[in-house]
């Protein structure tokens, strides 16, 4: 049986070896510690904005990560709800233990799955190839391909005011000899940073002073695999913070390693430090916050929206300047981690390195943030690494066809400049990338590769069917809106009416057993019907330049026609076809018409 070693036990580690497993290979995923396998390091919430988008197409892979939101959840929300169904989004507040335990349980009851305890201290690497790596106790394992998926600890500095030490998380040693061991391989990296917020003890807080923020009722839970009811257990609270906080941070700036120069890293603009909010924003003077407990038996919360590096004395006085948190207990600070990540355009589409054979990375190494982006990446190295072993085709999702092929096509393509995150808005077929059919479009993928079961696979083919004929009645059933009787197709493709309305238009149910995911396929069938058929149109023309391959050894340089910035760009990012080199800021599709023309003639020439 071919062996596959994965480093690090965190997101995307624990995909990739499901994955691999799954598929009839044996996976050893190696971690510091066997106790903080799955550790939500920074906010215990799974989903979000497109968050919730890759969850769900995990899930329809027949990952794990939308089971264990589900088995672990205590807090569920559906945001975006009243916008349309391209943008809602699934998010659940998780209790952090009890999502450790489930994925630790998990990963040791799944065949053909070790779980190992040590350290990496190098690759082993033959010919171009990965063969293994070494541990810091000084023995070795062989592998067949190898995954690296060490989140933030290769080269890991933690930073709280001026104190600074070496830790991948919190407390926990960093990967000081797997860093080096990787930039001797070759490999470009850039440092990179984020961080995280104290959490305070529940019980010296005064709730009173914070707006609730309860979750849905009924909740619903992200995955297809469950089949108990999830239920709310906590709510979350909003919060502001003060004139005077505003005024303790200025004052304090300069003890900030993020502004004193200090930290070289650059951190993610879409979650920003409480102090960068204030330097950024100086008209504003409150920014809120959210109060997230961290679990039933843990008296832990977590303060969203105020990350920090200030010293642990200043964010005590931070704390006193709100109302409501001036007698809070903080039982750990908050503090700011840099980090190593390679450059992401060094890899295929596959995740695995153009230069070193079956060396796959996944997750915060490339470039990205969030247990999410972090999965979604893991589960597709794992998938690609033993189709590699198993000399197939390899599964490469386009743009069209997933949230996890936006985002893989943006960091392969681009590069990140800063910690990557998915948004909505980065994909521009969203409207055909929603949580509602994330079965649909990838499951048939997961029923191929035995990531998914036939009976699951089967009824939920089943439901869209049923949903399907729902969808072509509307066209023959009618009802009176504004003094005039009219198909109810057309009806709901009006902005101002949704399925509830149209339902009550017509005096009678018109879909039984409803769920918002089937309310969702629904209205957004209907009401984006003509804007996908054009974006079908677009879709087309970008497979047609997927088709035309361009050569690893490409001399840009001697295409007549193209600006020196378009060598220079193409040059550095080896694009693999026309599509991706389309997709590049700055390559024109003038540009692409050139090296089109181009390698019709080479080719005309090479064959005459």
């Amino acid at each position: 049986m071919k062996k596959v070693v994965i480093i690090g036990a965190g997101h995307a580690g624990i995909e990739a070896a499901y994955a691999v497993s799954k598929m009839g290979c044996k996976a050893i995923l190696v971690t510091i510690h066997l106790e903080t396998i799955a550790q939500m390091s920074c906010n215990p919430s799974i989903g979000g904005i497109a968050k919730g988008h890759l969850v769900k197409e995990i899930d329809a892979l027949g990952g794990i990560m939308g089971r264990a939101a589900d088995a672990t959840g205590i807090h569920f929300k559906i945001l975006n709800r009243r916008k349309g169904p391209a943008v809602r989004a699934t998010r659940s507040q998780n209790d952090k233990i009890q999502y450790r335990e489930f994925m630790k349980q998990f990963l040791e009851n799944t065949p053909n799955l070790e779980v190992y305890q040590s350290i990496v201290s190098g690759l082993k690497v033959h010919n171009g190839r990965v063969s293994g790596v070494t541990l810091l106790e000084g023995n070795e394992l062989e592998a067949d391909a190898v995954i690296l998926a060490t989140g933030t600890f290769l080269e890991g500095k933690i930073y709280i005011g001026s104190t600074i030490y070496s830790a991948g998380r919190s407390n926990e040693p960093a990967s000081i000899q797997l860093a080096a061991s990787i930039k001797e391989l070759g490999f470009q990296t850039r440092r990179l940073k984020t961080g995280t917020p104290m959490r305070l003890h529940h019980d010296t807080i005064d709730w009173s002073r914070f707006e609730p923020q309860p979750g849905d009722e009924p909740p619903i839970p992200f995955s297809l695999f469950t089949r108990k009811k999830v239920k709310n257990q906590v709510i979350c609270y909003l919060g502001y913070t003060t004139p005077d906080v505003k005024d303790i941070i200025n004052d304090n700036i300069h003890l900030s390693p993020l502004f004193s120069g200090t930290i070289e890293g650059i951190g993610p603009r879409y979650c920003p430090s409480i102090e960068d909010k204030i330097v950024k924003f100086p008209h504003r003077d409150v920014h809120h916050f959210f109060l997230e407990p961290e679990g039933i038996a843990n008296k832990e919360v977590y303060v969203n929206g105020m990350s920090s590096s200030l010293p642990v004395q200043v964010q005590a006085k931070i704390l006193k300047a709100v109302p409501g948190l001036d007698h809070a207990v903080m039982m750990r600070p908050a503090y700011a981690i840099e980090y190593d990540a390679i450059d992401p355009t060094q890899l295929k589409y596959t995740l695995e390195s153009k230069d070193i054979e079956h060396l796959y990375f996944a997750g915060q190494v490339n470039g990205t943030s969030g247990y999410e982006e972090a999965g979604a990446q893991g589960l597709m190295a794992g998938i690609n690494a033993v189709l590699k072993l198993q000399e197939k085709a390899p599964l490469v999702l386009r743009r069209d066809e997933a949230y996890i092929g936006v985002m893989i096509d943006d960091i392969v393509t681009r590069g990140v400049d800063e910690p990557y995150r998915l948004f909505t808005s980065r994909a521009e077929y969203r409207l055909q990338l929603r949580e509602d059919n994330a079965f649909e479009r990838l499951a048939g993928y997961a029923l191929e590769l035995n990531l998914l079961g036939k009976n699951l696979f089967h009824r939920q083919n089943r439901r869209y069917a049923r949903l399907k004929r729902v969808i072509n009645s509307l066209s023959d059933m009618k009802a009176r809106y504004k003094d005039k009787t009219q198909r109810l197709e057309h009806l709901l493709k009006m902005p101002e009416i949704d399925f509830a309305k149209l339902e009550e238009l017509y005096g009678a149910p018109i879909l039984a057993n409803q769920t918002l995911r089937d309310i969702s396929y629904v209205e957004a069938n209907v009401k984006y019907k003509g804007y996908i058929q054009l974006q079908k149109k677009s879709i087309k023309k970008s497979h047609e330049l997927e088709r035309i391959h361009l050569p690893a050894d490409l001399d840009y340089w001697e295409i007549s026609g193209l600006s020196t910035e378009v060598r220079q760009k193409l040059s550095k990012f080896r694009p693999e076809n026309l599509n991706a080199a389309a997709g590049i800021p700055g390559v024109t599709p003038a540009s692409i018409n050139v090296i089109s023309i181009y390698l019709t003639v080479k080719s005309k020439q090479n064959n005459s």
